[in-house]
This record gives C-alpha cells, structure tokens and sequence, in this order.
C-alpha cells in the first residue's frame, strides 16, 4: 500500500497562551517554535501502522510518503517525519499567507494525480485555522470515497479500510474501498487503534506516537526530499478565504460575592439580564 500524507508544521500550540495581537491586528507568534500539527503526526503514525508487521516495524510494507506545503525552513519538519520511519518527502515550496484550505487541496490533487497513491491520510484539522476543509475538499476534487474523524482502521488485504468514528452516542462503522481519502483524530493512536493486513490480530502498539532514535534521525538526512513549485501544480491558484484582523475577546468583569440566594436571582434579572 502506498499512503500519501499531507503535513503542516504550526506555531507551538502547547504555549499558545503566549500568542499576541499585533497593533495592525495580526496573529504575532513571535518567540513560537515552530511544531508539527499534532494531527498529522498521528496520520503518519497511522500510516506506518498500515505498512507494516506490527512486530518488526523496521520492515516496511509498502510506502509512506509526506507532503508539506511551505517554505524551505519548513524541510526540519519533514525530516522529523523521515526520521520515524516515513520512506520520502516532499515540499511544496509556498508561502502560508498565501495558501488556504481550498488551495492546499488542489494542490494535493495534483500530486495525488503524480504519485497515484492507494490512500490519503491525513489529520482531521490543523490546529493554528482549525477549519476542517481540506480532507473533505480533497476527497470531492479526486472523486474518491471518505471517511473523517477516524478512531480505528482495520486494513483488509490492503483493498479496504473498516473506519470507526465516535459520534454521539456510539461509533459509526464504514468501509472505504481503496483508493480513498481518510482523516484521523487523537484516539487513532491507541494501542489496538490500527491493524494492517500484516499484524497479528492481538498485536498491540505503545500508547501514542513513535519517537525517532538518533541513528533513524541521521539516516533521515539521506532519505529522498525533493521540491515542486505550487505555481507548477496550481497555475493561478488563489485564495478564496482572507484573514482581515483579529482581536482578542474582551475583558470579563471581575466576579462578585452575595449574600442569599434572592441578592443574586435579583442581579441575575437586573444587571446580567440572563433571567
């Protein structure tokens, strides 16, 4: 099976209370390190799972390559994901003011059209835009089937993926017959979460990601990472959703104390208008 994951590298989101609004109403992530999406890294995670033998993980089964749309600084970031066991890379050189949900998607068609992968995995969301768009966007531009939000994914003889979804109430059960568009979510990870054709039934993975030994890291310096120019990929693509400014909420009042019951039903009416 060949798997094609789309990756984003984002602003630290684990010191996201340290974002700022500039005075021209822009997102400051000044003093940020720069992160994969947490997302993504469980779509590669996922992507390893299913091209492998559960018990000899250095052995793979197929291939997985990521693509990141970004400039070249962003290469650390693919590396990282060669590093943990991803066969080869590719950038897709693009400033991130210029992309949005809609234009990373056909870009992604048209590398899906080169490489004719079996699958596309990726995260459900990014966590800097949170919009949600590009798995479904792909999927309709490919004409392929999809499943979102993905919990669990059983691979069978690498011809279909069984797809559970936590929705209200339950999970939601689908086959995809490949090739196909999948996004993940965090529970993807679990231990029993993911199954190729290849794993034993009972195998079971660490809890989470997998993290890259210091020789898998200096050997990543050597594995395949080539560039395409989006203006090749999507002459004329541009924007359709523009960022005008942010501002931050305004400040809450500081709370206050009463006496009975009746003191605060009264404020509740007067002074919140909630009743």
């Amino acid at each position: 099976m060949k798997i094609l994951v789309p990756i984003k590298r984002v602003a630290d989101p684990d010191n996201a209370n340290k974002l700022k609004i500039s005075s021209d109403a822009k997102v400051d992530t000044t003093g940020l390190e720069w992160k994969p999406n947490p997302f993504d890294e469980y779509a590669v995670e996922t992507a390893l799972r299913l091209t492998e033998n559960g018990a000899n993980t250095k052995a793979r089964v197929g291939e997985v390559v990521v693509v990141m749309f970004g400039p070249k600084e962003a290469e650390s970031t693919l590396r990282a994901a060669l590093a943990t066991g991803a066969d080869r890379a590719i950038r897709i050189d693009a400033n991130d003011a210029d992309l949005d949900g809609d234009v990373v998607a056909q870009g992604l068609k048209a590398i899906v059209d080169k490489e004719k992968p079996d699958l596309v995995l990726l995260g459900k969301q990014t966590v800097d835009s949170d919009s949600n768009q590009v798995a479904q966007l792909v999927a309709e531009y490919l004409g392929w089937p999809q499943a979102t939000f993905a919990a669990t994914i059983r691979s069978e003889g690498d011809k279909a993926l069984h797809v559970g979804r936590e929705v209200d109430g339950g999970t939601l059960h689908l086959k995809v017959t490949l090739p196909a568009v999948v996004s993940v979510d965090l529970r993807i990870v679990a231990p029993k979460s993911v199954r190729s054709a290849h794993t034993a039934e009972g195998h079971a993975y660490p809890d989470g990601v997998r993290f890259a030994a210091l020789m898998a890291i200096m050997a990543a310096k050597k594995k395949p990472l080539v560039e395409e120019k989006l203006s090749d990929l999507v002459p004329g693509a541009t924007r359709k959703i523009e960022y005008t400014s942010f501002a931050l909420p305004p400040a809450r009042a500081a709370g206050i104390k009463v006496k009975s019951v009746q003191e605060l039903v009264q404020k509740l009416k007067a002074e919140a208008k909630v009743l």
